[in-house]
């Protein structure tokens, strides 16, 4: 367990219960129900000890707020492209095909380590913490806090829908211009929408489109079950694709491609993008070719 942050109450302090004295005392926390969580977890101690919501606080007690992850035993050493750094927060490219965290040891956020340094802030925390999800098999852009201040920030920017995410996939036949797909993801609403990039014949699927697509929600495969609910899978999806069009080793065709939120520390809008990968644009264009092929030589025929 690491002590993140420490205060001691100051003498005068008026009679009042832990939990709402600590939203008031720690940078890392500023939420009710964060607070209540974290005393649950027994993040939060007093004078040593694991403490209950209800306490009452007294002047001279010792209020610490602590982290119980600790770094792994063995850094997993896989490189990743690091697009941007400072002291409180990291932005990834993720590989597809890796999970972010979870219990095994060939997780991003085990590889973490290997590739950022060291915050150097005194809220910083003993394990990066990416304060987002990415499928597995997506790739793209993963924000991490490296602070425990950043952490809480970003968090709340996420849960008030302030942080814009923009994902750039390849799907299975023909799109509009744009669009807006409302659509339930377990029994929770779920509201995308879409752009097209652009567009090209194949042989296999008729047509394959290049989107770009808005998440307004967060659901777990969001956007992979909405585009394979009008019809239009993401091409490699596995999941809730068509059989028969999994294309092996090609990967998922879904790239978190920009992300935009405000830093927790400095206050600037940031807005951070990159280009997918290679395949997503090399393979529409031996689709196409393919098509052009096969209508120049059935003309000849």
């Amino acid at each position: 367990m690491v002590v993140i942050e420490a205060h001691v109450v100051p003498e005068g302090t008026e009679s009042i219960r832990l939990q709402e004295y600590a939203l008031h005392i720690f940078s890392g926390i500023n939420t009710n129900q964060g607070i209540k969580k974290a005393i649950k977890r027994g993040l939060i101690r007093v004078n040593g000890l694991q403490a209950s919501t209800g306490l009452w606080v007294k002047a001279g007690f010792k209020i610490e707020l602590c982290d119980l992850e600790l770094p792994p035993s063995k850094i997993y050493k896989l490189p990743l492209e690091v697009v941007y750094e400072d002291d409180h927060i990291a932005i990834i490219n993720k590989p597809g095909g890796i999970s972010v965290s979870g219990n095994r040891f060939r997780t991003v956020q085990n590889a973490l380590p290997y590739n950022l340094r060291p915050s150097m802030r005194k809220n910083a925390l003993p394990v990066f913490r990416p304060v987002h999800r990415i499928d597995s098999p997506t790739c793209g852009l993963l924000l991490v806090a490296k602070t425990a201040d950043a952490s809480a920030k970003l968090g709340k920017q996420f849960e008030d829908r302030l942080v814009k995410k923009r994902y750039r996939a390849v799907v299975i036949g023909s799109l509009h211009e744009k669009g807006k797909i409302d659509m339930q993801v377990d029994d929770k609403d779920a509201v995308s929408t879409f752009k097209l990039v652009k567009k090209s014949p194949s042989i296999r699927n008729r047509f394959l489109s290049m989107v770009d697509l808005y998440p307004e929600t967060g659901r777990t495969h969001q956007l992979r079950i909405h585009m394979a609910g009008i019809g239009n899978p993401i091409l490699g999806d596995k999941i809730y694709g068509t059989e028969g069009e999994i294309l092996r080793g090609k990967g998922l065709f879904l790239c978190a491609a920009e992300l935009q939120f405000t830093h927790p520390d400095s206050g600037e809008e940031m807005s951070i993008s990159i280009d997918p990968p290679y395949k997503f644009g090399r393979f529409m264009e031996m689709e196409e070719k393919r098509w052009e092929k096969y209508n120049s030589e059935s003309e000849i025929v």
